[in-house]
């Protein structure tokens, strides 16, 4: 019985123990957090009254903008009505002409980015047909219009009938037209993909439309993986058979509309620029 009761005294000594150090950390804990709440909610009165003063400052600043703009309506009225008649017409003479002359020099910045444009649009033209040169017309065509350069490629040059997979000789030509892209930094590259309008449906293509897309996407490929042009300036799109260059009704017609063309965008950055 003596040995039961020691026990019991024992365990009540411990449990106390533990208890009162559980007690002196949460104790500490509450009067931290108690300490930090009372720092931030210093800190927030401050922030409080640092934005009230700014909006004030906002406000004055407003006040003093519109006393400003019309102290100096004011004064333009004043002046204006001071001046003879031929001294308004020579003020009024001479904002135009400056105004003018902003304009003239606008009008000179933009033909001059225009003429730049032209020249670079040239350069690229002349450097497209020569790396093309080795390819007769009815495989593709390259062309200039609208400040776009189109290079038209059949699918006989690119495609086995009803496939999406470039052939070598398509390879060969993408890879030479690639040599160009690669020189050109500032320019946009669209692949369009078109068909005739004979209906295609298989295990692979819903529709013309569908395969259209996949042989820009395969053309892209090629150029972005195999031939390292950048990815950032292609942009592959699927036209189906509603774009044709001929009639669908002859067989001729629709051979020139089975195509895919390049098309060479200059970007128009600097004219934006000026424009603005």
């Amino acid at each position: 019985m003596k040995r039961i009761i020691f026990a019991l005294c024992l365990l009540i000594a411990v449990t106390s123990c533990v208890s009162k150090k559980k007690y002196m950390v949460a104790e500490n804990g509450r009067l931290a957090a108690l300490s930090r709440e009372r720092v931030l909610n210093r800190n927030l009165g401050q922030q409080k009254d640092e934005i009230a003063k700014l909006k004030q400052q906002i406000t004055d600043l407003m006040s003093d903008t519109t006393r400003l703009g019309q102290a100096i309506r004011d004064y333009r009225k004043s002046l204006y009505s001071n001046l003879s008649e031929q001294e308004k017409l020579n003020m009024l003479l001479k904002e135009k002409m400056e105004k003018l002359s902003e304009r003239e020099a606008t009008i000179n910045k933009l033909q001059a980015e225009v003429d730049a444009q032209n020249a670079r649009l040239q350069s690229l033209l002349n450097s497209v047909k020569d790396a093309l040169l080795g390819f007769s017309s009815d495989e593709l065509t390259v062309t200039e219009k609208n400040g776009k350069i189109y290079v038209a490629m059949s699918d006989k040059l690119l495609f086995e009938s009803g496939s999406a997979q470039v052939n070598k000789q398509g390879k060969e030509a993408l890879g030479k037209l690639a040599e160009v892209l690669k020189k050109q930094h500032d320019i946009d590259v669209f692949i369009e993909g078109h068909t005739d309008n004979k209906p295609i449906k298989t295990v692979q293509f819903k529709d013309n439309w569908d395969l259209s897309v996949v042989r820009a996407t395969s053309v892209v490929r090629i150029l972005t993986k195999d031939y390292g042009v950048n990815p950032l300036q292609i942009l592959p799109c699927g036209r189906g058979e509603f774009m044709p260059v001929d009639n669908n009704e002859s067989v001729e017609g629709r051979a020139h509309n089975r195509r895919t063309e390049i098309i060479m965008a200059p970007k128009l950055d600097k004219l934006m620029d000026i424009l603005k």
